[in-house]
């Protein structure tokens, strides 16, 4: 794996769990605007909306250099609309990070010819 794509996932994983923290907050908040008088809707609308769209193209850009098959980024993409579906994405980047990174240090010391 080059240093780009590497970025690329790190980059996907260090925005999905904020985002999907954003999204549980968005949903609090829109139980407390119709339950009292508190409205946080609005600002919290704003940073899930900013939190997503940065999401969405970090992924995209993922897919491109990874090459994930589509059931892969499909997966991917399905958890960014799941409520809590961030937190299991960033664990399951983290693990693709690390097999990336024992795979290549393999590769390096000669003991895999891939």
């Amino acid at each position: 794996m080059d240093l780009k794509t590497a970025t690329a996932i790190r980059r996907l994983r260090l925005v999905s769990a904020p985002e999907a923290i954003s999204f549980l907050l968005l949903l609090v908040c829109s139980v407390l605007k119709r339950t009292t008088d508190f409205n946080a809707v609005p600002v919290m609308g704003m940073v899930h909306g900013v939190l997503f769209i940065l999401y969405v193209i970090f992924w995209a850009d993922a897919w491109n250099r990874t090459k994930w098959p589509v059931k892969t980024a499909a997966l991917y993409f399905v958890l960014s609309v799941l409520p809590a579906g961030g937190f299991f994405a960033e664990r399951k980047l983290r693990r693709e990070a690390e097999d990336a990174v024992i795979a290549s240090r393999a590769r390096q010391e000669g003991a895999v010819k891939a």
